[in-house]
């Protein structure tokens, strides 16, 4: 699956989601009622098309580009293990192949917050990766309902 392709189908699963595009990389958000200012939108998933954020992945291969998740913590430990540290260049260690297309992998900057990644998905890939991409879409779907509702004394949002 190319990555016009993936973006295609990211749009018609998510009809709601607003999709930016940036130098590039396109960020994928929630705010279908355009009330969050841009400081506060955050992204579900971004698709990487360079290397313009790090090289680990070698995205500078014809063809090859990164999809990354925000997934719930559990789910990350669940794939993965515990969160890992990031490094003194942003990088985080996990022995795994950054490089390698069509497998599910931490993120190589964002794995601490519980970002996932795979480059080049095939669509049989895509189509496994559905839960998580549907997680990551109602962690945003939370998260824009959260901002919407007055902060707790302790400035912690309340429930």
């Amino acid at each position: 699956m190319d990555q016009a392709e993936l973006l295609a189908h990211l749009r018609h699963l998510y009809p709601g989601a607003e999709f930016l595009e940036h130098g590039g990389t396109v960020f994928v958000m929630y705010d279908p009622d355009g009330r969050l200012p841009p400081e506060r939108k955050q992204p579900f998933v971004t698709v990487v098309p360079d290397d313009a954020h790090d090289q680990v992945s070698n995205l500078s291969r014809p063809g090859v580009y990164r999809l990354n998740m925000g997934v719930r913590p559990e789910t990350y430990r669940a794939h993965f293990g515990p969160h890992p540290r990031s490094g003194a260049d942003g990088l985080v260690d996990t022995e795994h192949d950054f490089t390698v297309l069509d497998t599910l992998l931490p993120h190589p900057m964002y794995a601490p917050m519980s970002w996932v990644c795979v480059l080049s998905p095939s669509e049989a890939t895509v189509a496994t990766l559905r839960p998580l991409l549907d997680e990551a879409y109602t962690v945003a779907v939370r998260r824009h309902a959260q901002a919407g509702k007055p902060r707790g004394a302790a400035g912690t949002l309340p429930g």
